[in-house]
């Protein structure tokens, strides 16, 4: 079965997660504590490697991520 995405990329919102943070004014460490508010637990290293396309997101996380970074769950996998 072929990948859905190329390369050895994990996740397809790394980048945009990424560039929204920053965006925003947020910090990793930021962004990990706004996540636990809403009972997703993704370390500030993890959230690096999700940046870096180094690890999955699940769709919680997804969700998660959208929430904090006050964007639709499709917005995150737009890239500019």
């Amino acid at each position: 079965m072929a990948r859905l995405i190329d390369g050895e990329a994990m996740n397809m919102v790394g980048q945009t997660v990424r560039r929204l943070r920053q965006e925003r004014g947020l910090s990793q460490r930021t962004l990990s504590e706004r996540l636990e508010t809403l009972a997703v637990y993704i370390c500030r290293g993890s959230i690096s490697r999700i940046e870096e396309g180094r690890r999955t997101v699940t769709d919680i996380e997804l969700y998660g991520l959208a929430q904090v970074l006050g964007v639709r769950v499709d917005e995150l996998f737009q890239s500019r």
